[in-house]
């Protein structure tokens, strides 16, 4: 399947040797070409690249890591290949395993991390580098790339706003790309002008839709308004034709949005749905599901006139999904899956993403791209991943449906080519059912 086109190429036959595919086309002359120890059957089924989470958590402290390792199997099980991890409390931890990973001595998908994230003093985040001071931001910049993290995430509990845009430009100094969160003190031009590679939660995007953004930034940079009145300036104020501007300059500037959508429909719902019920639950250990406590405790507290609330702020911020699309902005797929984040569970949560990008107005193809395109392009990748051709990395993944047709057929998943690896159905229910029997011997002994 050619996901840069949105189009099948019927037909098709491809070789892998080691973790690249050394040939691609007509069955006839690759078979002609190439004599395989291994064959997979593709009749009847589509091929795509890898998928790609490109916002994905571990955490929940040092007590956890074991539940935290125990993700990993659950993104390959779900034809994810590759994951962007965007900062928790164990990131040298997660560092660890992104070697362990490319040495082959852990299955998982490959790695991509930012290491501790850049944050201000005493911040709400663990597992974070504190600066008060630009000669900190300094530090913290070489330290990461001491690290060799593949990014920088930059988020902004206490960071000072004049800091956060001191980071982003010295990280891109440094020749590395930038992620993080918008303080309300600064605008969406002034953080897109420093430099900001992505912009992760579509809450931040949105906000850039209003007429009077900066004029909102300012009084509550002075303490003129709380977060609460900016937030319901910035709700009254968004226009269309502001937003449209705005998003062109995204565009025009190459800055990705990462909507996480997903996990925001979780959190606005949950007067509907408690998930208490949800299958998945079995898959993640009793610590990681304790972390999901406190958003669900702060939901349970909503009076109705908050939850009615909630359902509109997110149907508002969702619907500047297709926006965006029109506007030329790369949207990546990824879920803000991990600890935290209340049933927004690792693998299948992906697909959750996507099926709620086709649900706003994005085509499939232009859902199947931000999950198998976005990522590498993000990363300047796309010589290695993102399509299948000669010499690019053997991660794909074999649907049993059309893609195109239905966006649902992403969990139709046949075999996984993981580094070159394959992992057919057998393989990848018997990685679930690793996890599956890991939780319930956890969950016996938190009984206990």
């Amino acid at each position: 399947m050619d996901v840069e086109h949105g189009q099948l190429l019927p037909d098709q036959a491809v070789a892998t040797l080691g973790d690249r595919i050394v040939a691609v086309g007509n069955d006839a002359d690759v078979a002609r070409r190439w004599r395989g120890r291994q064959t997979l059957d593709g009749r009847n089924r589509y091929l795509i690249p890898g998928l790609w989470d490109m916002h994905v958590h571990f955490g929940g402290g040092e007590a956890l890591i074991e539940e935290n390792r125990a993700l990993l199997p659950l993104y390959v099980a779900h034809g994810v290949t590759t994951v962007r991890d965007a900062s928790g409390d164990l990131p040298l931890q997660v560092l660890d395993w992104r070697r362990e990973i490319a040495e082959d001595s852990l299955f998982g998908p490959t790695l991509l991390s930012s290491g501790p994230k850049i944050e201000g003093l005493n911040p709400v985040w663990k597992g974070t580098i504190e600066t008060g001071s630009e000669a900190d931001v300094d530090r913290a910049i070489e330290q990461l790339k001491a690290l060799n993290v593949d990014f920088v995430k930059i988020t902004d509990s206490t960071l000072k706003p004049e800091l956060f845009l001191y980071a982003i430009r010295q990280a891109r100094a440094a020749g590395l790309r930038t992620s993080g969160h918008i303080p309300m003190q600064l605008t969406l031009d002034q953080v897109v002008d420093a430099g900001l590679s992505s912009i992760e939660h579509l809450g931040y995007a949105y906000n850039a839709g209003a007429k009077d953004e900066a004029a909102i930034a300012a009084d509550f940079a002075a303490g003129r308004i709380t977060r609460q009145e900016a937030r319901a300036r910035l709700d009254t104020g968004f226009d269309r034709d502001t937003a449209m501007a705005a998003y062109r300059k995204l565009a025009q500037k190459g800055v990705f949005v990462t909507p996480t959508l997903n996990g925001s429909r979780v959190i606005a719902y949950l007067d509907r749905d408690d998930h208490q019920g949800d299958d998945y639950l079995a898959y993640i250990g009793p610590g990681l599901r304790k972390t999901y406590e406190w958003r669900v405790q702060r939901a349970a507290g909503a009076t109705p006139a908050q939850i009615e609330q909630r359902h509109a702020r997110y149907q508002r911020v969702a619907a500047v999904i297709p926006l965006l699309q029109q506007a030329g902005v790369t949207i990546m797929a990824g879920t803000d899956a991990g600890f935290l984040n209340s049933f927004n569970y690792p693998g299948v949560g992906l697909h959750d993403e996507l099926a709620l990008f086709v649900e706003l107005g994005l085509t499939p193809a232009q859902a199947l791209s931000a999950a198998t395109r976005a990522g590498p392009a993000w990363f300047g990748q796309l010589d290695q991943y993102g399509s299948i051709d000669e010499g690019k990395a053997a991660d794909l993944v074999l649907l049993e449906r059309n893609p195109l047709e239905d966006i649902q057929a992403t969990r139709a998943i046949h075999t996984v080519l993981l580094r070159g690896a394959v992992q057919d159905r057998a393989a990848l229910d018997r990685a679930l059912a690793d996890t599956h029997a890991k939780v319930a011997a956890w969950n016996a002994e938190a009984a206990r």
